[in-house]
Parts: C-alpha cells; structure tokens; sequence
C-alpha cells in the first residue's frame, strides 16, 4: 500500500513539473466542451494539450496568448489531434457557443439517440444545468396519440461529461454571456386547460358511476368537493375517505404536458381530459396515493334531493301496493306513514334471519341498490331497523301479482351501496295483500 502512494505520488509531482517545464511538448490541440470563466476560456475553444494523466483523469492544456497551463477533467474537452482537424471539428459545435440549459423537470433522462424510446444514460435534477452542443434530427415526441410535443433534439453534455441526446420541452436554453441562470421572460401565455381545472370543484369518480348506473347512494356521497384547487384563496382542500387536509400553495408549475405541481403543497395534478383528473398526494410519511376525480354535470345537492324523492317516491308505490301484508309462516308487515313499520310473528325467522327480542316496530328505509344481474327479478332493496335492536336488516323485495316476495341478503353481499349476489342459502318469504279487515284483526300478538 506505501508503494502505491509513493507512485501517486511521484506521477503527482511529475504532473507539477510538466505544468511548469513542458511548454514545448504539445500532444495536439483539443476544443473545449464546457467554458472555464475563471480563465477566460469558453466553449469551442481550441486549446494546445501537453500530456493526460489516466490516473487523475486529466489533461494539461495551455490557455492560449499565455505561459500558463492547468488541468482539466478528461471530459471537459476533446481527444487531442492536430489543430486543423479540431478546427474544423469545432465548425459543428460554433452555433451554440456559449449555450447551455436549465433543467426543469426532475428525472428528465438524457438518451443514447435521439429518440423518446432510446436507452437512458442519465437522469437530470431539475435546476441542474447541462451544456448544449448541437442541434441533432430526432425521433418526433408525442404527448397521447396525436399531440406533438413542440422542441428539438440536442445532443447535450451533463457536468459529469456524460453526453445523449436530450429533447428541449423541458429545458430553458440559455446563452452564459447575456443571461442568468434564470427563464426567458416571455409573454405569458394561458393554459386553458390549467384554468378551467383550477376553477373546477373535483369529486371521486365513482360519484359520476352512481349518477350514471341511477344508483346514487346518499350515504356516500357529500355536498363538499373531494379537491377544491383554491383558485381564488391560494388554499387546496382536500377530503377524501379519512384523509381531510388543507394546504397554502404558491402557484403551480407545469412539469410536463397536462402535468402540474402545486408549489409549496405535496399534490401533483394530472390533468386526463376534460373533467378528469388524477390528483397525488403525498402524506407526511412520505407515502404517495393517486386519485381519479371528476366534475359532476349537475350539483352534488340538486343530485342527493333528487335521490331523495325518488326513494320516498319508491316507498309510497309500496304502501299503496299494500300496505298491509300477511304470512302464516313469517307475520305480518305494515308501511306505514314516515317510514315507519310493524313486524309481528315473525317467530320462525329465528335465527336464521332475525335475533331474538328485536320488537315489532322500526324505521324501513330504502338506501340499497340491486345489481343490474338481479334487477330484473327484484323491484329494490327494504332495509328494516327495529327500534329495539338497532340492528339493520335487508331484504330483495318484488311485487307480485297477489303480494309481495322479501328475501334475506347476507351483509357480505353489500358493496359500495350496492347488493352484489343473492345469499348462498336465502330464507325467500311471501307475503299477500292483506285485506283491511284481515290488517286489523292481525295487529297483535308480537314474540
């Protein structure tokens, strides 16, 4: 090991001496590839080369009109040859001397070709800087099926000297000799799309399912946005299943082509298409979600009331239908005004339907949908809770000809609102229209 420093060493001090005595000894002529201001030497530069060192990975190169020499990364600039021929070498890369980019999209890949499916060979910062070269002819870069990306392909230079191809959209070109590292100020131009989904108030996209399907479910949908961009507050909300938090923004920044992030606040807005988004969050953790939302064609309350009337309307239908009905095996069920009902001899629904010492009265309510494979042999869904129990209990329900068909649905059966399957072993009851005599003489007697 002692060995080894000692001849670092020596071809360390054998670079120092060649820096200060080996004037004379030029291997060639090499162009810069990225500009060194603290010696006045710019890119596209041809500069005489002394000698390279492979283990410090470097040249020694001259600063022309002077005696002094320095070293350089390898990648800094070109293999040496003969001054004509690096000349003539730098013809290529003289329309964008002094040249270079900002990046402004985090992990945009520089490419083997110039192609948006060629091999990555590095990824970018966003705010790292890169050397333009020269302008190439590339593959064209599409966003969705027809829409051209506008930009060209440069071959581009990163400050590790790893070179590809990279496309402009995402860079800020610049020229290091009248510019910051900073935007071009230009005309600001509107994106519309942008502004109409800053200005829009985003709910889950199962909402439009339920409106769409006519199987609204009350209970699970709410009058406040899931996603208020805040256009006019500078403020996101955001609710949605337990997750309920705001954040203070300071603009939005396009990344890429329908992609925007809200600055200072951990949300990314991808926008799909016109009243379709897909909204990720990023929660303290660190722990990333996505979630589609949508625009709704009518208000979330005008939708809920409407749901509304149609469930009393439903109700009422089968009140008139009855609204009184017997069984000799399973009781005897009244609708009555408000919703409310009475259950008497149900005694032989123990225990495979009812629990014991539930009463006889409750609330009836219709809150359930039936899928559409079971629609056509079932008018909808009776949700009875006795006032004793406060336990739900469903049942599929048809009118028939002569009286009314319930049938007991397993609670595993219900999804998002809607009763998915029959039961694997149903209790199926029928129940006549009892007559109003019948109706009176049957209204007692409960277990």
């Amino acid at each position: 090991m002692k060995h080894i420093r000692s001849v670092i060493a020596i071809l360390g001090l054998a670079v120092t001496l060649c820096l200060t005595s080996c004037s004379d000894s030029i291997s060639g002529y090499g162009m810069l590839l990225w500009s060194i201001p603290e010696h006045n030497l710019s890119d596209c530069d041809v500069v005489p080369v002394y000698i390279k060192s492979n283990i410090s990975q470097t040249y020694v190169i001259g600063i022309p009109g002077t005696d002094e020499k320095l070293e350089v990364p390898l990648w800094q600039i070109t293999d040496p040859v003969s001054k004509r021929k690096t000349e003539q070498k730098a013809e290529r890369y003289l329309p964008l001397k002094h040249m270079y980019a900002r990046v402004v999209l985090d992990g945009l890949p520089i490419r083997a070709d110039a192609a948006n499916t060629a091999k990555q060979v590095y990824r970018l910062r966003e705010n790292e800087i890169i050397k333009v070269l020269y302008k190439g002819n590339g593959a064209a870069v599409m966003a969705g099926t027809n829409n051209q990306m506008q930009g060209e392909w440069y071959r581009v230079m990163a400050k590790d000297g790893t070179l590809g191809w990279c496309f402009s959209y995402n860079l800020r070109i610049y020229d290091e000799t009248v510019a910051v590292v900073a935007d071009v100020v230009e005309e600001e131009q509107v994106d519309e799309y942008l502004e109409a989904a800053l200005s829009s108030r985003w709910y889950p996209d199962y909402y439009n399912d339920m409106v769409r399907y006519n199987q609204v479910s009350v209970e699970r949908m709410r009058s406040q946005p899931a996603f208020d961009p805040g256009r006019d507050s500078g403020t996101i909300h955001f609710e949605y299943d337990d997750i309920s938090v705001s954040y203070p923004y300071n603009g939005v920044t396009t990344t890429s082509e329908y992609v925007y992030r809200f600055n200072d606040a951990p949300f990314v807005m991808t926008i799909k298409r016109t009243g379709y988004i897909v909204l990720q969050y990023t929660d303290d953790s660190g722990k990333p979600q996505a979630f589609d939302l949508v625009t709704l064609t009518a208000p979330v309350d005008e939708i809920i009331a409407q749901e509304l009337e149609r469930r009393t309307a439903e109700y009422e239908m089968l009140q008139e239908f009855g609204p009184d009905f017997s069984s000799s095996n399973y009781g005897d069920i009244s609708f009555g005004d408000g919703n409310l009902f009475t259950w008497t001899g149900w005694r032989q629904l123990v225990p495979s339907v009812f629990e014991s010492g539930i009463g006889n009265t409750g609330n009836v309510s219709i809150k359930y949908f039936v899928d559409t494979k079971l629609s056509f042999s079932y008018d909808g869904v009776l949700t009875f809770v006795f006032s004793s129990s406060g336990k739900e209990y469903n049942f599929l329900y048809k009118r028939e000809d002569t009286g009314l068909r319930l049938e007991n649905v397993d609670p595993r059966q219900i999804k998002d609102g809607v009763v998915k399957n029959r039961a694997t072993s149903p209790v199926v009851m029928f129940f006549t229209i009892a007559a109003p005599e019948d109706s009176k003489q049957n209204s007692g007697g409960a277990f």
